[in-house]
């Protein structure tokens, strides 16, 4: 197992340069920033819809009037998707760029949405057509993003703009300066707009989905779904953030894949897409990445190892919520080679099983969006429609997941066993350090993760130790890469393991700003969560430097 856990393991430098890649961080961190739109979409869905398992249906009127919040939100995702992802490859891009001469975010993304709607829009009497604004447009509105962001780099570098005179103010020189960035963005999208539309008499919307549907349609067949979520575990395993790098390649066919299930149950027709967003949370990652809600379970309940127990114990909430970076790390499963087959499996088996259902059984795939952090069973029920077959679904897939675990489980339970007989620890003397509390009194501290959840452990772990001290310590937790606009209102920065490898990229932000920060490893990180004093101390070396 080791001849192959070693050879993965040596390419995680790479691995963690394509998670930095700034184009797939700037999808990955523009869907994030736009994920709000989806779930609060959804609720309206979920109003409008679920009652028809039990029979009721609301009128067309009333029906309309409740699903106006959605077609006025998730309708215009694309749009909005245009402009997040431009506003984090301007981000991206301005770490490149002089401190005096920065590209402006604000005239990007207003361009990326022009741009886009010059792409994605056939126009109407008295208006535009508006069916790409919604998930069918996001292709276009990654495309946009980049070709905006370049164009901006390429004329603010050469300093090919309008200047204005010394005397004037700073904001209105900012106007002119972005004149002509945006006047060169808006040409060659319109040229290319008229060309393509010349050449094959569609909008470039439509053209960019008749181009992906095939990938899109071998995604979502049994060995692409293999590939797709086993090379998420597979990077995960290693310590490095799986979905930053599987997700930006397949975000725009998981939100499309939803509103197509979606239009199909509205026509009485089966929902028959697996590769979805509700899939990926609560059928693949049933528990978090790995799935491991099960084998979570089983520490705490069935090992006979106190530490495993003890592991799985404080585990088993976050894990329940689909945060398990704290298991991951904690007993560990990350490259522990006991586990890396069933850790790469199990997310696999599942998706097939699920896949099965869907083509043999004819159960419909998830049309609607929850939280991620929604618990996994109740994700998988309410996400399918609250019928019968998702819930047979999750008992044979929970009772499936314990028989690919428990025998790695058992192996693993048995060595820690026979390590906790044979070895005699010796109590060491106390060497913590005492909490300055006037190095930390009215510091700000923000830890970052990817989703927001693993960050909010640590962070509360803090907050919890600073009322203790009696420390006026102000904690948050975030997700990294809508960091930017906020960590400048911060003393230190701390990222949670999974995110790392973007430490380089995060250095050159804070050092900008004047702000302190620092990468936790997972065991450390794990360790500090649990122990608020020893969270307090690691803060107090840190800022006391």
């Amino acid at each position: 197992m080791d001849a192959i856990i070693k050879p993965i393991e040596k390419m995680k430098p790479f691995f963690d340069k394509v998670a930095r890649n700034k184009y797939l961080k700037a999808i990955k961190d523009g869907f994030i920033s736009s994920m709000p739109i989806i779930l609060f979409s959804s609720i309206f869905l979920l109003i409008a819809y679920v009652p028809n398992v039990f029979g009721f249906y609301w009128s067309k009127e009333i029906e309309t009037i409740i699903m106006k919040p959605y077609n006025y939100s998730m309708g215009i995702l694309a749009i909005a998707v245009a402009a997040t992802t431009t506003k984090h490859f301007t981000d991206t891009l301005n770490r490149e760029m002089p401190a005096n001469n920065q590209i402006n975010s604000i005239s990007t993304m207003i361009c990326a949405i022009c741009g886009f709607l010059i792409l994605s829009s056939d126009a109407l009497e008295g208006g535009f057509a508006s069916e790409f604004m919604g998930s069918k447009g996001l292709l276009t509105a990654f495309m946009t993003a980049f070709v905006v962001g370049g164009i901006y780099k390429f004329c603010i570098k050469r300093n090919i703009t309008i200047k204005m005179p010394e005397q004037v103010p700073p904001n209105l020189s900012q106007t002119f300066k972005d004149v002509i960035p945006f006047a060169f963005s808006m040409i060659i999208i319109w040229l290319f707009d008229y060309l393509f539309r010349m050449a094959t008499g569609i909008c470039f919307a439509k053209g960019v989905i008749q181009v992906f549907q095939p990938l899109f349609s071998a995604a979502d067949g049994y060995v692409g779904l293999a590939l797709i979520y086993g090379a998420m575990s597979l990077f995960w395993f290693i310590g490095v953030h799986g979905p930053s790098i599987v997700e930006p390649a397949i975000s725009a066919a998981l939100v499309l894949n939803m509103s197509t299930n979606l239009a199909a149950v509205q026509a009485g027709q089966h929902a028959d897409k697996v590769l979805t967003l509700g899939a990926q949370y609560f059928v693949v990652c049933l528990g978090g990445t790995g799935a491991t809600l099960v084998i979570c379970l089983m520490f705490a309940f069935l090992a006979k190892s106190k530490e495993l127990k003890a592991i799985g114990k404080a585990s088993s909430i976050p894990v329940l919520f689909n945060v398990n970076e704290p298991f991951l790390f904690g007993a560990p499963i990350v490259l522990n080679p006991v586990f890396f087959v069933p850790f790469i499996f199990a997310p696999i088996a599942n998706v097939w099983l699920f896949k099965i259902f869907v083509d043999v059984f004819n159960m419909d795939g998830f049309i609607y969006t929850l939280p991620w952090t929604t618990p996994g069973p109740l994700g998988i029920i309410l996400g399918c429609g609250i019928k019968l077959l998702p819930v047979i679904f999750l008992v044979i897939v929970l009772v499936m997941d314990f028989v690919i675990y428990y025998p790695f489980f058992k192996v693993y339970d048995n060595q820690k066993l026979e390590e906790e007989k044979n070895n005699h620890f010796e109590v060491k003397e106390d060497d913590s350090v005492e909490v300055d509390g006037k190095v930390l009194d009215s510091k700000k501290i923000l830890v970052l993760c990817a989703g927001g959840g693993t960050s909010g452990l640590l962070a509360n772990a803090l907050a919890k130790g600073a009322k203790e001290e009696g420390i006026p310590l102000v904690t948050a937790a975030g997700s990294y890469g809508a960091h930017l606009d906020i960590m400048g209102d911060y003393d230190l920065v701390i990222l949670a393991p999974q995110v790392a490898s973007y430490y380089e990229d995060l250095k050159k932000d804070a050092d900008r700003m004047g702000v302190k920060c620092i990468a936790c490893e997972g065991k450390q990180y794990i360790d500090l969560t649990r122990n608020p004093k020893g969270a307090l101390e690691f803060v107090f070396k840190i800022m006391g430097e």
